[in-house]
């Protein structure tokens, strides 16, 4: 799944996105099957948030304890078993720009379609409060270091800005409208609660817009699309929905000490045939494993 045929088709799936007349909600997935199950059911790509990622990797908290290694071990992972578009959440870029730079060659050689560089004071800074901003002039080197590093024109690198969260809203629009400058591939922006925030940073240009989080009331696709709002995540649910349900039945199982009955839910009686390509597996089987 890894191949370049299929690297090319789902970075240019992303550049479709971008370049079309809606709004998408992408998946949120954590690993392989996760994204096999996005591109089941129907969705048109995914995203692996760094939260995410260190939740599942490691079992801790998104405070940048995971390493740049083990994000693109599980972005490759994720690639190679779904063809599905991945964006990926590549945080500040571990470091600085050279950091930045080897990020954008691990996570392309994995396989991704699309990565972000964003703007946040990372890690937690001593004696400083969290989520401070980088100056403008370091973020736009981090910006043009990612730029520079990408080899294959068709990898997507967003501009990723936490402004929204932390400033007013005409000092977030000031700081981010500089970045547009920036030959990006499109502007990901956290924080945005309001049509009004929106509608102001659409003002100021006329760059594919990504929201990392679309509250509940301005999840109208028409609208988002109409101001250039290309991808709008709807939060991490997938991944809460897991853990809820691992949790659930282990806990039922070790109460009553006995196997506990698989619970009805509205999926295919062979989902773990289907999401781990059992029929695929069995076919090579027969070709490779069987004398003719």
């Amino acid at each position: 799944m890894n191949s370049t045929p299929k690297r090319a088709e789902s970075r240019a799936t992303l550049h479709a996105i971008l370049q079309g007349d809606q709004c998408i909600f992408p998946a949120s997935v954590f690993d392989p099957i996760s994204a096999r199950i996005a591109k089941d059911v129907g969705y048109e790509m995914a995203m692996f948030a760094g939260s995410i990622a260190s939740f599942t990797v490691l079992g801790a908290p998104d405070l940048v304890v995971l390493t740049l290694t083990e994000l693109a071990e599980q972005a490759r992972r994720i690639c190679r078993a779904s063809d599905i578009p991945v964006l990926v959440d590549a945080d500040h870029g571990f470091g600085n720009a050279l950091n930045v730079r080897r990020t954008v060659e691990e996570l392309e050689n994995a396989g991704v379609a699309g990565l972000t560089i964003e703007d946040t004071e990372l890690p937690i800074a001593f004696d400083k409060p969290p989520k401070g901003l980088i100056s403008i002039e370091e973020t736009l080197g981090k910006f043009q270091a990612a730029l520079d590093a990408r080899q294959d024109p068709g990898l997507c690198i967003f501009g990723r800005s936490t402004a929204f969260s932390t400033l007013p809203t005409e000092a977030a629009v000031e700081r981010i409208q500089q970045y547009a400058k920036a030959p990006v591939d499109g502007l990901f922006l956290v924080g945005i609660q309001t049509w009004q925030q929106l509608e102001a940073m659409r003002k100021q240009t006329s760059l594919p817009i990504i929201l990392g989080g679309t509250p509940a009331v301005m999840k109208d696709p028409q609208r988002l699309s109409d101001l250039s709002v290309k991808i709008a995540l709807e939060g991490h649910a997938t991944f809460t929905a897991s853990v809820t349900a691992v949790y659930e039945t282990m806990r039922k199982m070790r109460a009553e000490s006995a196997p506990l009955a698989m619970p009805t839910r509205s999926v295919p009686d062979n989902v773990i045939a289907d999401v781990t390509r059992e029929s695929h597996y069995n076919a090579w089987i027969q070709r490779y494993l069987k004398p003719h």
